[in-house]
């Protein structure tokens, strides 16, 4: 290992001995300490945060590319990560260097330090890095910002951001242990990052939170930007979009699989418009089309293998995979699917199994190396009772669960596909075992 990966690797240990992201202490006081500290790196350039249930990294990334294709320099911190912490700080669309993110965490550290001794509680993993990210763009000179929220809003540590474009994917139920019961409290939570002025957009909610979502924007004086509406048609391995922009109506080819990227697209289209709106400026279509074209969103509907088909996604919560289904009949060429799930603890198991249940022929349970995961015994048991016996089967390892997935439907013949879903961390982990 080179010096600069060991110092890597002592970099990601000491961030790991940190309260890790599922352990809170709802408070914008150290992350705001840090970066007053540090000269407040956030406020480098006007941003674009983006909150919700579902959705919200494939936006982000969306939104990323809209604002390059302008000939913009952007930073955009998002999370979690699939494989590399790195992938959270991303500098013109790429993940910094190994580097870059030694000396992002040697900058900050003594500032971290200083927090750490006056707070009683330590700065979290999630803290330290959301610092991290936001010194990372304003040592880059970056034009824009595009920040996606970790967890809620109102004290999520990317808050300390004044976003002048606040987005809001759907909202359904995930972390209600944190965020509240029900998809009001949620979005009551959510709605933190409508600050003062900003242009709000808005994804399709459900009443109770489009309700609270809308007191915000009027007790703040934000403005609502409706969404630009598309319409879109499966087209091979993605989509094709019809959209408006700068007044032309626009075809553009999304890579993507699913509906919910068009809607995503949609939400995305919008917020980098308004973005460069505030700033004298438009989306062309011409940009729309090369940025959307080359968009990619890892872990996400994504196809890794061939012959037979493994399509990996991060859905971890029962209404998002409700859409991940509802993609996948949409736009991929199967009959059925032997589906690997591993889940971390405090999910939802059994509504997300409710979800899995129209599709999957054979249920292969399983778990990761994650520490916050969900013994594949118990999935197992909680699967059974809603599929049954015959449907469900336990294989004790990600790899091994991965491997009895493909051979199953490569037995079944060559209309059975392998979706390998359940968590970032299952998602990730697949995706790095099949692309070699």
């Amino acid at each position: 290992m080179s010096s600069v990966g060991r110092r890597m690797a002592e970099v990601e240990q000491a961030l790991l001995a940190r309260w890790p992201e599922s352990r809170v202490a709802p408070s914008l006081d150290r992350v705001r300490a840090a970066v007053d500290l540090l000269g407040r790196p956030q406020t480098v350039a006007p941003a674009v945060h983006i909150t919700g249930t579902n959705g919200k990294t494939s936006t982000a990334r969306m939104v990323d590319e809209l604002l390059q294709a302008t000939g913009r320099r952007t930073g955009r911190c998002t999370s979690p990560h699939l494989s590399t912490v790195r992938e959270r700080i991303v500098v013109d669309g790429v993940p910094v260097t190994e580097d870059a993110f030694v000396a992002a965490h040697e900058a900050v550290l003594p500032a971290v330090r200083q927090v750490d001794d006056r707070s009683p509680v330590p700065m979290s993993f999630f803290e330290v890095v959301t610092t991290m990210a936001y010194v990372a763009f304003a040592r880059a000179g970056v034009d824009a910002l595009v920040v996606e929220v970790g967890m809620g809003g109102t004290w999520d540590a990317t808050n300390v951001v004044d976003g002048e474009v606040a987005v809001v994917a759907p909202i359904s139920l995930d972390h209600t242990e944190h965020l509240g019961p029900d998809e009001a409290a949620i979005a009551r939570e959510k709605a933190g990052i409508i600050k003062p002025g900003a242009d709000v957009v808005l994804a399709d909610q459900v009443p109770a939170a489009r309700a609270v979502l809308l007191d915000r924007v009027r007790r703040t004086g934000a403005r609502i930007r409706p969404v630009v509406p598309v319409r879109r048609r499966p087209a091979g391995r993605g989509q094709l979009l019809d959209v408006v922009v700068a007044g032309v109506l626009t075809r553009v080819e999304l890579p993507l699989l699913g509906g919910h990227q068009a809607d995503n697209a949609a939400l995305a289209i919008t917020a980098a418009d308004a973005l460069l709106s505030r700033h004298g400026a438009r989306l062309h279509p011409e940009e729309v089309r090369r940025a959307l074209s080359g968009v990619r969103s890892p872990g996400r509907l994504e196809v890794v293998a061939e012959d037979p088909l493994v399509v990996v996604d991060a859905s971890h919560n029962p209404a998002g995979m409700a859409t991940t289904v509802h993609g996948l009949t949409d736009a991929l060429d199967v009959d059925e699917l032997v589906v690997v799930l591993a889940v971390l603890a405090g999910k939802d198991a059994d509504q997300v199994v409710a979800a899995l249940d129209p599709v999957a022929a054979l249920l292969v349970v399983t778990s990761t190396d994650s520490p916050r995961a969900l013994p594949a015994v118990e999935l197992e048991a909680t699967a059974r009772r809603r599929l049954g016996h015959d449907r469900v089967v336990r294989v004790e390892g990600l790899d091994a669960a991965v491997d009895r997935a493909r051979a199953e439907a490569a037995r079944r013949g060559r209309r059975t596909g392998v979706l390998v879903t359940g968590s970032v961390v299952t998602a990730g982990r697949a995706a790095d075992l099949l692309r070699g």
